[in-house]
């Protein structure tokens, strides 16, 4: 079956899409980090709905070196400091918004990195918002993602657990295996196992052999 067959397939519209409540969000970054795997991403847009499943988490948690919130409060990072399941939404590299979940109490910053999303509603609209048709490059990426569903700085500070424009969501569809690895794009505590994926999609970003069976991957690195 094609990856766009798959998209479709998986469609929230053929499973119940239920908003996310705060109240079932562990109180835990690490355990927040892994929960959301599986979980939607929604924006309502005028022109049409946006979802895709979270396939590929990284965690940021309190007092972690790599955080935006190590050195302490500046008015960028205000939005870190709300109450768990709020974005907080930053322009990296001054090329590309992230998609980040606050994750711990109000007043302690942490959050959780969207790394990548599978696609199920809006396809077609995600392809002219990344000016491609290559499914894989819609949302296997947090820059991508963020540009397929339009998500930047006016997101920042958004309750992703609240009736608005950008939430978070649950369906039925089961999820597959997770594992965990190594953070991207890093120098600072990069050999923390933060970085939560689901295995085997394709959609998850990264190196390729994270694709592979975790036994396959486990027997590579010994060889």
């Amino acid at each position: 079956m094609s990856l766009a067959r798959i998209a479709l397939k998986n469609s929230s519209e053929k499973f119940s899409l239920r908003p996310l409540r705060r109240s079932a969000l562990p109180s835990d970054t690490v355990k927040l980090a892994r929960f959301l795997i599986g979980k939607v991403v929604v924006h309502d847009l005028p022109t049409g709905r946006l979802s895709g499943r979270i396939v590929e988490t990284e965690a940021y948690p309190p007092g972690d070196p790599a955080g935006h919130h190590f050195r302490g409060p500046t008015p960028r990072i205000r939005s870190m400091y709300l109450a768990p399941g709020h974005a907080y939404i930053f322009f990296n590299y001054g090329a590309h918004f992230m998609l980040n979940v606050v994750s711990e109490p109000a007043g302690i910053a942490a959050a959780i990195l969207i790394r990548a999303l599978e696609p199920l509603d809006g396809i077609e609209l995600m392809q002219r918002h990344r000016k491609t048709t290559r499914l894989l490059d819609l949302t296997r990426g947090p820059g991508r993602l963020a540009a397929a569903f339009q998500i930047d700085r006016r997101h920042d500070g958004l309750d992703l657990c609240a009736a608005g424009p950008l939430w978070l969501g649950e369906i039925s569809q089961p999820t597959g295996q997770i594992g965990k690895t190594v953070r991207i794009g890093i120098t600072r505590a990069a050999d923390q196992l933060l970085r939560f994926y689901e295995r085997g999609n394709p959609f998850v970003s990264g190196p390729q052999r994270l694709l592979l069976p975790h036994a396959t991957r486990k027997k590579a690195a010994l060889s």
